[in-house]
């Protein structure tokens, strides 16, 4: 996979209601077609809680 966008993970949570788990978001992440490079980078982030896409988003690219 090469460099993961903000738009990639967009469609990736597609759908996702906030606040959410991780183990939501890499579900849904999978439910929406998302890559295994992206859906192991969901699963690797740091923290267990999201509150938005923009969390999510600071956790991937931060």
């Amino acid at each position: 996979m090469g460099k993961t966008n903000p738009i990639e993970v967009q469609k990736a949570l597609k759908d996702t209601h906030y606040p959410a788990g991780k183990p939501e978001l890499v579900e849904r992440a999978r439910a929406n077609g998302a890559d295994k490079g992206l859906v192991k980078k969901i699963a690797d982030m740091p923290g267990d809680r999201f509150d938005g896409p923009n969390d999510v988003e600071k956790a991937i690219f931060e």
